[in-house]
């Protein structure tokens, strides 16, 4: 099997914001916390939900607003590495969880589209 997408994030300056208008929109409920690195969302500001797949609407003032989804990799820096090979960006990782091998990468297509991948930090 193809690897799957298992997560997906909503991303602003004012997360609170998104996570109303969201939870209006669609009828989603939130739970806060932190992200699993801080370069995705300020502390605190990661409001995680089940919708399907695990998602979350994060950021704080400072962070990019986007839409981005991650793909479930075995190996978070070999994804990057084939993802750079096949004509993408890195723009960040591999990020590790603090106290854990789970990890986050990000990456920018050949058309510029943002893409995350998750899971260990080397396969």
């Amino acid at each position: 099997m193809a690897d799957p997408v298992v997560h997906f994030e909503i991303s602003g300056s004012d997360p609170a914001r998104l996570r109303g208008y969201y939870g209006e929109l669609f009828g989603w409920a939130f739970q806060l916390g932190d992200a699993a690195t801080e370069a995705v969302s300020r502390p605190g500001e990661y409001g995680s939900l089940r919708a399907g797949i695990n998602g979350g609407v994060c950021g704080g003032q400072g962070y990019p607003s986007r839409v981005l989804f991650y793909v479930g990799v075995p190996g978070v820096e070999a994804a990057l590495q084939r993802a750079e090979r096949l004509g993408g960006t890195r723009l960040m990782g591999p990020e590790p969880r603090l106290g854990g091998d789970f990890a986050v990468g990000h990456f920018t297509d050949p058309e510029g589209n943002l893409v995350g991948v998750a899971g260990p930090a080397v396969a």
